[in-house]
């Protein structure tokens, strides 16, 4: 058994045990009470008008005692169902309490006990109401048989289709006063779809109980006419007209009763659909149909969590390697190696991390870096580009690819320049260790795509511009900046960003043949503060100087 289904059953078993019927807490009780007993005075207060003054004809007037014999017995007996009814109907619906040392197996026994209560408590309501019907039918067809058989059969016919219609409004009823308790059993374990008669058959019964069985009433008042006569032209009418207005009334609640149990879990449905529709995956349609409609609602609540679950690693999938590559790789299919593109490269590493991580407690470092890591992220993503991995103390990111960019050498200086300051202002300002970060950025062309085995592969860039990047982030760390990018950055980057860098001329970076013209921001553009002229000049100066001194 699993935790949560654990956690279910206790929840159930606790349910069963504090509260009398199934569950339910007085208020649901007394609803209950009410809707059973309500309706079925009602229906039995139409069956006593039609069988005593709208239906008989000659017999009750040859034999004037019938119609004091069953009033005298229709008080009584409505009086003693009532009661014998309500008590029995409680004792159908008890849940029998759960000891407190019960173990697994008793209190897994309550909960299905509880289940069955609950999900069959309208078909156990509805029989108990349906006995006392035959027995009332049974009753007065004896008491008025033996003095008229015609009379005997007109009473019977209309309590036995008074009870049918009376049983199927209170059934209906029932059904959505337990509404929150099937919801509760049915969290635990779905329908199965044959607990109750599915969608057809309810439909099917709302037409035979609210339609056919009114009409058949009024049928066979039309044939005992034409077999018996004693009927007036005029008083056929009003036999019609009445048991019409009745077949109308008492038909239409039943087919409307049926038509909202059908229509409820289908609106809750689409409701939730709605949500999902949205963008909300955060929505849970409660199950409370015992049909094929409960399992509809089963069956969208698992779909979305297999949406939220599958949101969930898209989303853990984007920030393992981006949601620009995320996308990418969910859209299009799987293909190794790459093209080539023109790309721009910032790598960004932090200088005295090692002496950091010797000297401070490792939760220390790991914040440091968090802060670090989170701002890199947020300059790169505000500027276009996409972090392609962190390695340890450092991060290498890229611009122009997979999205295209139309000044990708423009943004990564631009990020290159707004990293170095608020790097400054807000992150290594704070360590009380002296801890700087080197910035190389380079641009050029790459190849660009899934590098590895169809088991495993990453997408990456690969080309002169990352190694090239890579060799500056240690020229950089030799400035008064902290950032250095080549000539080919500059070449490709937009005029009013080219505008914000200065050349300090070339050098010979490890594992490459040719000299690299090395530029690095004008003063102003990454200091804090107003700096003035003499400090931009001196600052250049001690720049070209580490360059040359190299």
């Amino acid at each position: 058994m699993t935790r949560r289904e654990r956690s279910a059953l206790d929840a159930e078993a606790d349910v069963g045990r504090d509260r009398d019927i199934a569950g339910l807490g007085l208020l649901t009780r007394l609803t209950l009470v009410a809707v059973v007993v309500l309706p079925n005075l009602v229906g039995a207060g139409v069956v006593l008008v039609l069988a005593a003054w709208v239906l008989p004809t000659d017999v009750l007037i040859s034999d004037p005692g019938a119609l004091v014999r069953n009033l005298l017995v229709f008080g009584p007996y409505l009086f003693v169902a009532v009661v014998f009814g309500a008590w029995w109907g409680h004792r159908r619906m008890l849940v029998p309490p759960l000891p407190a040392d019960a173990d697994d197996a008793a209190r897994e026994r309550v909960v299905l006990r509880l289940r069955r209560v609950v999900l069959r408590g309208p078909l156990r309501l509805a029989l108990v109401q349906a006995v006392l019907w035959a027995v009332a039918a049974v009753l007065f067809v004896l008491l008025n048989v033996f003095s008229s058989g015609r009379l005997g059969f007109q009473v019977g016919s209309t309590v036995v289709l008074g009870g049918v219609v009376t049983v199927s409004i209170t059934y209906r009823l029932v059904e959505v006063v337990l509404r929150p308790a099937v919801r509760r059993v049915l969290a635990l374990r779905p329908p199965s779809g044959t607990v109750l008669p599915g969608v057809l058959m309810r439909t099917v019964g709302g037409w035979l109980f609210g339609t056919a069985a009114p009409l058949l009433g009024v049928l066979l008042a039309a044939g005992g006419a034409l077999a018996f006569g004693g009927y007036t032209v005029e008083r056929l009418a009003v036999v019609v007209m009445v048991l019409g207005g009745v077949a109308l009334l008492f038909g239409g609640a039943v087919i409307t009763l049926t038509a909202m149990s059908t229509a409820a879990p289908v609106l809750a449905v689409r409701r939730a659909l709605r949500r999902v529709e949205s963008g909300d995956l955060d929505v849970d349609v409660p199950v409370f149909d015992t049909t094929e409609l409960g399992l509809l609602q089963a069956g969208f609540n698992t779909m979305v969590a297999g949406l939220r679950e599958r949101e969930r690693m898209r989303d853990l999938f984007g920030r393992q390697v981006g949601e620009d590559v995320a996308r990418n790789a969910l859209e299009n299919e799987l293909q190794l190696g790459g093209e080539v593109r023109e790309v721009a490269v910032l790598f960004i590493d932090l200088v005295g991390s090692t002496t950091l991580a010797a000297t401070r407690p490792p939760t220390e470092v790991v914040e440091l870096l968090n802060e670090f890591f989170a701002l890199v992220i947020d300059v790169v993503e505000e500027h276009g580009g996409w972090i392609n991995k962190f390695e340890g103390d450092a991060a290498l990111a890229v611009f122009g690819v997979p999205t295209g960019l139309d000044d990708a050498a423009g943004c990564a200086l631009g990020a290159g320049r707004t990293l170095a300051a608020r790097l400054t202002q807000e992150v290594l300002d704070s360590s009380e260790q002296e801890v700087r970060a080197g910035i190389g950025i380079s641009a050029g062309e790459a190849v660009a795509g899934n590098i590895g085995d169809r088991r495993r592969y990453e997408y990456t860039v690969i080309g002169d511009p990352v190694n090239e990047a890579a060799r500056l982030c240690e020229v950089a760390k030799e400035t008064d900046d902290g950032v250095a990018a080549s000539g080919a950055a500059l070449s490709r980057a937009s005029a009013r960003e080219a505008g914000h860098w200065t050349r300090l001329g070339t050098r010979h970076l490890r594992g490459r043949t040719a000299e690299t013209e090395v530029v690095v921001p004008r003063r102003r553009d990454t200091a804090p503060d107003e700096r003035t002229a003499a400090d931009s000049g001196t600052a250049r100066d001690s720049s070209e100087g580490a360059l040359q001194s190299n």
